[in-house]
């Protein structure tokens, strides 16, 4: 009996610890600031992120069906409260972390004249405007808003080319299967656009605000892991990171 539990202590000391983990679904905008904040978060915390990039309209869709995500960041408020309202959250973890923005954004060597701001869509050389599908994607959506706002709508619309969320949108420009795109400006400051890609940006006033909501779902298997990366994502930070790539702060 006293071998057999020796051996059964000896198994539970040098059994490997099992590390704690998260899932995680996030708008397409916040990629370049989450890779940063999750590296960090990582290095003080311990938890592995893993996390999913897409658009917040089928994340959305997704988690309403029970899809296994602990945590949701998304590119505007309304489907963060939609599931509040549904039952699916962990009381009083909405938050709030960010406003996002939209540019115009061309390859570095084209010739079309950012001055301009939006009227440059009208430019005869433009024949592919990419965009986030606005069925689903908030930057889709501030994107059209952008553009009716100008007046121009009928005469874009035809050249409008719609990735499935805003990062699909911004690789179409710098594959340059796209002449121009209006895209998330965090997307615009990312390493792998800034020497294939300008931008300008567009006047917030010509959108509806793109502000960012986080949420736990109440069918987190960790809790205690997500209200940790919650309390991370209020930290000075992570501000810091966010407005490094554009964000503004609510």
């Amino acid at each position: 009996m006293k071998a057999f539990l020796l051996s059964v202590l000896l198994l539970v000391c040098t059994a490997p610890l099992l590390a704690q983990e998260l899932t995680v679904a996030a708008a397409a905008d916040l990629r370049p600031a989450l890779d940063e904040i999750n590296a960090k978060f990582k290095a003080e915390s311990g938890i592995e992120l893993h996390i999913s990039y897409g658009s917040s309209g089928n994340f959305f869709q997704q988690l309403q069906n029970g899809a296994p995500f602990d945590v949701f960041l998304s590119a505007n408020v309304d489907y963060p409260k939609k599931l509040a309202q549904a039952g699916l959250v962990a009381s009083g973890t909405y938050y709030e972390f960010a406003r996002g923005s939209i540019v115009l954004i061309v390859p570095y060597d084209s010739k079309i004249d950012l001055t301009e701001g939006l009227h440059a869509l009208l430019t005869p050389a433009v024949k592919k405007i990419a965009i986030a599908n606005p069925s689903h994607a908030p930057y889709g959506q501030a994107a059209v808003a952008a553009i009716k706002s100008m007046g121009i709508y009928d005469w874009v619309a035809p050249h409008l080319v719609m990735g499935e969320n805003i990062s699909e949108a911004a690789s179409f420009v710098l594959s340059g299967a796209a002449d121009v795109g209006i895209v998330a400006k965090s997307l615009a400051l990312a390493p792998a656009a800034a020497k294939r890609a300008k931008f300008v940006d567009i006047a917030a006033k010509n959108y509806p605000p793109l502000l960012q909501a986080m949420v736990v779902m109440k069918s987190a298997k960790d809790q205690s892991a997500a209200a940790r990366f919650e309390t991370f994502m209020r930290s000075e930070d992570t501000k810091k990171i966010l407005q490094q790539f554009g964000f503004d702060l609510p």
